[in-house]
């Protein structure tokens, strides 16, 4: 394997892609809002063009990461509602 056939190392910090694993969904969707308007308005040369990419990915990923835990946070809620709603007014849901 030649080194033009291997991945790219990373452009993202450990110190980066740590901040970004904390930041909060707003947070997360602000940044990434950023990321694509420095790629969309161009005028980058190609390290910072894939740069601005990867640093969108990961943002992407967080917040994407953020809403999946949501979902299945509602989605437990509703399971156990529908459980509930057999019981729901009885005395079986006093005990």
């Amino acid at each position: 394997m030649t080194d033009e056939s291997k991945t790219p190392a990373s452009s993202l910090t450990d110190k980066e892609r740590e901040t970004i694993a904390r930041m909060p969904y707003e947070q997360a969707r602000d940044e990434l809002i950023k990321a694509v308007q420095a790629l969309e308005t161009g005028g980058l040369d190609l390290d910072q063009s894939m740069r601005q990419w990867e640093l969108g990915e990961a943002l992407a990923k967080r917040a994407q990461g953020l809403l999946d835990e949501v979902r299945a946070k509602l989605d437990a809620a509703q399971a156990e509602q529908r459980a509930n709603e057999a019981t729901a007014g009885t005395q079986d849901n006093l005990s």
